[in-house]
C-alpha cells in the first residue's frame, strides 16, 4: 500500500450484502486502498468479516480487506494465521490484520469462550499477534509455549504474515502495539487533534523504541465519521473539537494538515453517525478528496 492510505468501514448485516459489494466495487473502480469491516460474531444479523472479506477480495483488483478490528478472543491464533496468510496469497498481499483484545466480553463469553478479565485480555491480545506473526514466512517449525496459546512443532505458511494494526485503547495494549504491531486505529473515532492521540501515541512511541523499534514504522490510521457537503460548513469541527466534516475543499486542507503535521498514514470514511457511507459520499471521498489530497501531498 502507499504511504498514506483511503479506505472507508462498513458495518454490514446479512441484508445489507448487496450494498457492501456495490462500495466495494466502486471503491475498488475509483483507486481506494482498503474496505473494513468490523467483526462481531456474536451479533446474528452482521455477516461474518472474514467470510465477508474473502468474497470481496475475489471480486476486486486492487482494494485491501481489513477487520477493524479481528475479535481475537474468538479466532485462535493459529487458525487466524492461516486464514490471513492464505488470503495474502490469494489476492496478491491485499489483506490487513487488524487486531483487538475483545471489548464486549459479556457477548464473546456467550459464544463459549471463558472471559479473561481486562489484563489477561491484553497479554493473551500480545502472544496472539506474536504467535501469528510466527506463523508466516516459512523457515523452521514454530513450538510456542505462551500462557494462553501454545503450539508444537507447526509448520508456519510459506506466505508472510500480513502488516497488524491494532485498535489498542488502554496503556498496556498501547504498549503492546510499539512492541508487536505495524499500525494503530485510535478507538472512539478520535483524531489527530484529540486528547486520547496526544495521550496514547506517546505509549506506543516509547514501548516501540525499547524493543529496538523505530516509531514512525507503526503508522496511525483514522476512522473518521463526517459529513461530506456542498458548501463549506463555518464550524468543521463541534464544540468538543471532534472533526464533523465540510466541503471538499475543508476535507482536503484538514486531511493534509494531519499527514504533514501530525504524521497521519491513513483514513477510513464512515458515516456521520458512524456507520456505512452512502455510496455518494463514498464516490466524492474516492474521486475528490483522496486524489486532491495525494497530489497535496
Amino acid at each position: 500500500m502507499t504511504d498514506v492510505v483511503f479506505g472507508f468501514g462498513a458495518h454490514s448485516t446479512v441484508a445489507e450484502a448487496p450494498g457492501l459489494l456495490r462500495l466495494t466495487g466502486l471503491a475498488d473502480r475509483e483507486g481506494l486502498e482498503l474496505f473494513s469491516l468490523s467483526d462481531h460474531p456474536y451479533l446474528g444479523a452482521r455477516l461474518d468479516a472474514y467470510a465477508a472479506i474473502s468474497l470481496i477480495l475475489g471480486r476486486t483488483e486492487r482494494l485491501a480487506g481489513l477487520a477493524n478490528v479481528t475479535n481475537l478472543p474468538l479466532r485462535p491464533p493459529a487458525m487466524l494465521a492461516r486464514t490471513v496468510t492464505s488470503l495474502a496469497t490469494l489476492s496478491g498481499g491485499r489483506i490487513v490484520l487488524g487486531a483487538g483484545a475483545g471489548g464486549r466480553w459479556d457477548r464473546i463469553a456467550s459464544m463459549g469462550v471463558p472471559q479473561l478479565t481486562p489484563a489477561a485480555a491484553v497479554e493473551a491480545f500480545e502472544e496472539a499477534i506474536t504467535l501469528i506473526r510466527l506463523l508466516g514466512g516459512g523457515g523452521a517449525p514454530v513450538t510456542f509455549d505462551g500462557t494462553y496459546y501454545q503450539v508444537s512443532g507447526l509448520e508456519p505458511a510459506d506466505a508472510p504474515a500480513p502488516p497488524v494494526w491494532t485498535g489498542s485503547v488502554g496503556p498496556k495494549s498501547l504498549a503492546a502495539t510499539g512492541r508487536v504491531a505495524d499500525g494503530w486505529i485510535p478507538g472512539h473515532a478520535a483524531d489527530w487533534l484529540s486528547s486520547r492521540y496526544r495521550q496514547s501515541r506517546p505509549i506506543i512511541d516509547e514501548a516501540a523504541r525499547a524493543v529496538g523499534r523505530k516509531p514512525g514504522d507503526i503508522r496511525t490510521v483514522y476512522n473518521l465519521p463526517g459529513r461530506i457537503t456542498d458548501a463549506p460548513l463555518a464550524a468543521p469541527r463541534d464544540g468538543d473539537g471532534r472533526w464533523v466534516g465540510g466541503s471538499v475543499a475543508q476535507w482536503v486542507e484538514e486531511l493534509t494538515s494531519a499527514v504533514v503535521s501530525h504524521g497521519a498514514g491513513g483514513f477510513m470514511l464512515f458515516s456521520p453517525g458512524g456507520g456505512t457511507p452512502d455510496e455518494v459520499s463514498l464516490g466524492r471521498w474516492a474521486a475528490e478528496i483522496a486524489p486532491a489530497v495525494r497530489a497535496a501531498l
